[in-house]
């Protein structure tokens, strides 16, 4: 079971439901959400700021549509230099889009280990746990 996870998605539906999810599958001990990857970094920076080093999450679900900042937009930030510490960080995509190019270019960013699609079950959990 992993310590700590974090979801990015901007529908509290999806988020109401991958919580339920993970605590059925008892995939992780807590989660932590952001609606947007604004507020995921602004999240993942108070992390970085903090004495308490323990708080950093072992895998991201990441959504890559949503407003403010999207889940591109997140990766490129996140993979930037100054998230050096959280670079051994695994990213999941889970999404409702299915477009072959997402999925290429899913396969870019190093720390993307799986790409999804929604709703997260606990089949998919099973599944990640052999990858982890």
């Amino acid at each position: 079971m992993l310590e700590l996870i974090m979801c990015i998605d901007d529908d509290p539906i999806t988020l109401m439901l991958f919580k339920k999810v993970i605590q059925k599958g008892s995939f992780a001990r807590e989660i932590i959400n952001a609606t947007n990857g604004y507020e995921a970094i602004r999240l993942i920076n108070s992390i970085n700021n903090s004495s308490d080093q323990e708080k950093k999450p072992q895998l991201i679900f990441l959504d890559l549509n949503m407003p403010v900042m999207g889940g591109w937009e997140f990766l490129d930030l996140f993979n930037a230099s100054n998230y050096f510490n959280l670079n051994n960080t695994k990213v999941i995509i889970l999404t409702s889009t299915i477009d072959p190019e997402d999925i290429k270019k899913s396969k870019s960013y190093p720390n993307v280990i799986e790409f999804l699609s929604k709703p997260i079950t606990v089949e998919m959990l099973n599944f990640l746990k052999t990858k982890l």
